[in-house]
């Protein structure tokens, strides 16, 4: 592909190779600069459907326009060739920078926070990325993050899509060896990706959770020998929380296992908590205190309700004391109503009665 033309784009180097086809470094010869050039593989031209639902699919990627997503440019043919043309962004990914030195904890915050942001623009559009990992995340030479390769990307589906549905989807997987068509990389698969489930925007928390767990500890969270060992340790087994730094901050620590709860009606529900409590740690990593090693029933309220629940309950409790108070001093002030003596008197003789009744006459005298 060196030194080939594709449309006005002229390839001059290859960049990568992933899941979803080559990368390629190229120049745009209309406009006098540098962008990335997906070619997408040979199966996925060779499915109509597919490509149909890919280029549908690229169209409403392309209504993204956030300062931590890479721009897709258009989509173009040459023959048999088809290809996404995207912002080329220069500097190395997370990945590489994760294997070249640890990551300081106010790093990895900040480095999270912009991944949030970038989610949280995505799931506002109603797109889900499916991929999200440290090799589809670049830090360009500014320190500013992008998050790229939205090819496994879709419209959020109706909660009553199937999984068949699903397995339709355009796309492809480097887990080519799992019975079913799994969508997504094996170590940052939540547990309904690991069992082809429907998936949506919870999904992408996860995915979160485990990059930023793998940012703190410099390891990923899940492993194995291989995809099944991997996958299995998604859907069955635990992280290792005792390998955060010492210094995480307390909502990070809480934050981290919300993402991370394997019942997503029970995980963080939507990505912009995520980047609050981010936000808050950065600004000030002692402001909470972190006392249960499960989050409490108030954190998995979403944020939206939080205040109005709590104030809701704040009143009702209110009230209920007031009530109780007032009828404690009512039942002290009310008195009995007084009840009129009776006196009694009866004859001094007590001949004229039988001899039977005289313990009665004996008692009713006294």
């Amino acid at each position: 592909m060196i030194n080939r033309t594709i449309a006005h784009y002229k390839i001059t180097s290859k960049l990568g190779q992933g899941g979803m086809g080559e990368v390629y470094r190229a120049t745009d010869t209309k406009l006098d600069r540098e962008v990335a050039i997906k070619i997408l593989p040979e199966s996925f031209v060779r499915d109509k459907n597919r490509l149909a639902r890919f280029h549908r699919e690229a169209k409403v990627l392309a209504t993204l326009n956030h300062p931590n997503i890479a721009v897709i440019h258009g989509i173009e043919q040459s023959e048999q060739i088809h290809a996404l043309v995207m912002e080329l962004i220069e500097g190395e990914t997370l990945k590489e920078r994760l294997n070249r030195e640890p990551m300081s904890v106010s790093e990895a915050l900040e480095c999270g926070k912009q991944i949030a942001e970038a989610l949280e623009a995505a799931h506002e559009k109603s797109i889900i990325h499916r991929d999200l990992k440290p090799e589809n995340v670049k830090i360009d030479e500014a320190g500013r993050v992008k998050v790229l390769d939205f090819g496994l990307a879709k419209e959020m589906a109706d909660p009553a899509s199937t999984e068949k549905a699903q397995a339709e989807s355009p796309t492809i997987t480097h887990v080519t060896t799992v019975p079913g068509e799994l969508l997504g990389t094996a170590p940052y698969m939540s547990p309904e990706q690991a069992r082809a489930r429907p998936v949506d925007r919870r999904s992408d928390i996860w995915s979160f959770g485990c990059v930023l767990y793998e940012m703190l500890t410099g390891k990923p969270i899940f492993r194995g020998e291989d995809v099944t060992e991997t996958l299995a340790a998604i859907i069955k087994g635990e992280p290792d929380w005792q390998a955060l730094p010492a210094d995480t901050p307390p909502t990070i620590q809480l934050l981290l296992r919300k993402c991370l709860n394997k019942d997503r009606k029970r995980r963080l529900q939507f990505i912009a908590d995520a980047r609050v409590d981010l936000e808050q740690a950065l600004a000030d990593p002692t402001s909470s205190t972190f006392s249960s090693s499960q989050p409490s029933v108030t954190d998995l309220i979403p944020r939206g309700f939080r205040q109005e629940r709590l104030v809701w309950i704040a009143a009702s409790l209110l009230m209920l004391v007031l009530g109780s108070v007032s009828t404690r001093h009512w039942f002290r002030q009310a008195k009995p109503p007084a009840v009129p003596s009776v006196r009694f008197t009866l004859p001094s003789t007590t001949s004229q009665y039988r001899q039977a009744d005289t313990g009665a006459l004996r008692f009713c005298r006294r």
